[in-house]
C-alpha cells in the first residue's frame, strides 16, 4: 500500500513485532519521508514520543 504523502495520520492495525512501541487501533501522526515510502515504510511518532520507521502494512490511512 502506498500512502498519500498529504495524509497526516494513520491507524495501527498490527503491532506484532513492535508491541512496546505501537498500539493496535491507535491513531499515529505521520512524518513525511519520501525515501522510506519508496521502501514500503512509514515514519510515525510512536509511544516513545519519537519518530521511527515501521512497515506500511502495519497501518491504514486515516
Amino acid at each position: 500500500m502506498k500512502f498519500n504523502l498529504e495524509s497526516k495520520f494513520v491507524v495501527c492495525i498490527n503491532n506484532l513485532d513492535y508491541q512496546a512501541s505501537l498500539e493496535v487501533r491507535k491513531i499515529y501522526r505521520i512524518i513525511p519521508d519520501n525515501r522510506s515510502a519508496e521502501h514500503q515504510f512509514v515514519r510515525v511518532i510512536d509511544e516513545s514520543g519519537e519518530d521511527y520507521l515501521y512497515p506500511v502494512a502495519y497501518f491504514v490511512p486515516r
